[in-house]
């Protein structure tokens, strides 16, 4: 079909593309296979969250709990640029109304793994998780009208 495309545009065969069309015209997928990768994606991030949970249990499970529940975290966010793709899914993740929460969100990534490989910190390790789940909650609200304000209202309500 694309060379139907080309014929029919007049342009020819051997014309060079720039990388941008060429990354694009070979990077796109069908709808099915977005949905279906997008599922795969999720489900990994959801089960190392699971055996992240499972392991925390072990000697060593305070780090085990935080590497895996980091990586189910990662995934699922990854999982988003298959059904918008990856440079819509970073536009989007860098709008204004949610520039605070993905930098928090990215920075407690970070942070949770660096305090289990580096600083040997299981404590810092374990609130830095709390962090990233209350920072990926926020940003995952965002993307629904009205969420963070009724969060928000509810807050306000219960703490009056």
């Amino acid at each position: 079909m694309d060379k139907l495309r080309r014929v029919l545009s007049g342009r020819e065969e051997n014309e060079e593309l720039g990388l941008t069309a060429q990354v694009l015209d070979s990077s796109t997928l069908s709808f099915s296979t977005r949905v279906k990768w997008f599922f795969i994606c999720f489900a990994s991030g959801v089960l190392c969250s699971i055996l992240g949970t499972a392991l925390l249990f072990l000697p060593k499970g305070l780090s085990l709990f935080a590497v895996f529940y980091t990586l189910g975290n990662v995934a699922a966010l990854a999982s988003t640029c298959f059904l918008m793709g990856p440079l819509k899914q970073l536009k989007r993740m860098f709008e204004p109304t949610r520039l605070i929460a993905t930098v928090v969100m990215l920075l407690c990534l970070v942070l949770t793994l660096c305090a289990v490989f580096w600083w040997h910190k299981k404590g810092l390790a374990i609130i830095f998780c709390i962090l990233q789940f209350l920072a990926m909650t926020w940003y995952s609200i965002s993307y629904i009208p009205f969420a963070r304000d009724a969060v928000m209202k509810c807050f306000t309500t219960c703490l009056s």
